[in-house]
């Protein structure tokens, strides 16, 4: 038996050990290496922002809009939306896997530009913003004043000036977002009652705050939080 012929005799077994081995760390730098297969299905991200609206407006004047010319394109399997009290929009477009990203990013940027005509002037002015990403998450950060000197909103107007941009330069990051994002802004309302009486409309009112909206000397610099708008 072979069996037998390497117990009687070790040395020899020690050689074929060694030349395996050896021929074994030669081969591993030829060798292809092997990846894994896709098991995460691309997604592509549709994100907009209406100013001023609440989630139920944006969901009636524009996730209603864009999802109804998105919805069944080429290797689609699903589509998520959410619709923020703060007038922002996000649809995520999940794909069947093993799908070419870049592929599914054009054919959904050809269905939204099919629905720009159809929303807002608002949102026409913001854009609509369409990029390929991945379901996966490879890290969170969490950022907090450990003497409690800073609030919540000057530490997200910190992270989105100094931080989010320098994150997506990193090698190897595909996008990054910031969660519970706040903005120094005011939202006015408007007596409808008085405008009437005044013979007002609130397309003029809207004007006159645009013309008021300049940059000034408060804007906020870099580090530091901002401060009024002249």
């Amino acid at each position: 038996m072979i069996s037998s012929v390497f117990i009687h005799r070790p040395r020899l077994a020690i050689v074929i050990s060694i030349v395996i081995s050896i021929a074994g760390v030669i081969a591993l730098g030829a060798l292809p290496v092997a990846q894994f297969p896709d098991i995460v299905p691309p997604q592509v991200a549709v994100s907009t922002n209406y100013p001023g609206a609440s989630a139920a407006a944006v969901e009636e004047s524009v996730a209603q809009v864009i999802e109804a010319q998105v919805n069944g394109v080429d290797k689609m399997i699903y589509m998520k939306s959410t619709c923020g009290g703060d007038g922002s929009y996000t649809l995520n477009v999940s794909f069947q896997v093993g799908t070419d990203p870049d592929l599914n990013t054009v054919n959904v940027t050809n269905r939204v530009n099919q629905a720009l005509a159809q929303l807002p002037p608002e949102v026409q002015r913001n854009g609509v913003t369409t990029k390929k990403q991945s379901s996966s998450l490879l890290q969170v950060v969490a950022i907090y004043s450990p003497k409690g000197s800073r609030d919540a909103l000057f530490l997200s107007n910190y992270a989105k000036i100094n931080m989010v941009d320098t994150l997506k330069r990193v090698t190897g990051v595909g996008e990054a977002s910031q969660w519970g994002d706040l903005e120094y802004s005011m939202r006015i309302w408007l007596n409808l009652d008085r405008m009437a009486s005044l013979g007002i409309t609130s397309e003029e009112v809207i004007n006159a705050i645009n013309s008021q909206n300049t940059p000034g000397r408060g804007w906020p610099r870099r580090g530091g939080a901002p401060g009024p708008r002249g």
